[in-house]
């Protein structure tokens, strides 16, 4: 028998495959499959937030709601992607030197 072999009921083995954390990388939030959700508390806020959406080309559904709080984070989120780190190349001890003296590092600047 294989080590993935599962023992036990196999309706409960579907319902955790099925619940948990979303992995489909197919869907993205602000597409036409997964729509952002935003609600603003006037006509005038949904004006700037449809022309933000629209330059950016993010779907969104806006909702004027003036007893509800301003609720803009799944946008902020989507706009202020975090950007990767990048790190100079450290140099290696026989590295030639950056100083331009045509020696190796450990035997120049080291």
């Amino acid at each position: 028998m294989s080590k993935l072999f599962f023992k036990g009921r196999i309706e409960t083995r579907q319902n955790h495959v099925m619940s948990g954390y979303n992995v489909n990388r197919d869907v993205k939030a602000g597409t036409e499959g997964a729509p952002i959700n935003i609600v603003v508390p006037t006509e005038l806020r949904k004006d700037e937030i449809a022309t933000i959406a629209q330059e950016h080309s993010i779907i969104a559904n806006i909702t004027v709601d003036e007893s509800q709080d301003e609720n803009t984070i799944e946008l902020d989120t989507l706009l202020n992607k975090a950007k990767p780190t990048v790190f100079e190349k450290r140099l290696n001890r026989n590295d030639p030197c950056n100083c331009g003296s045509g020696k190796k590092y450990k035997k120049c600047c080291a």
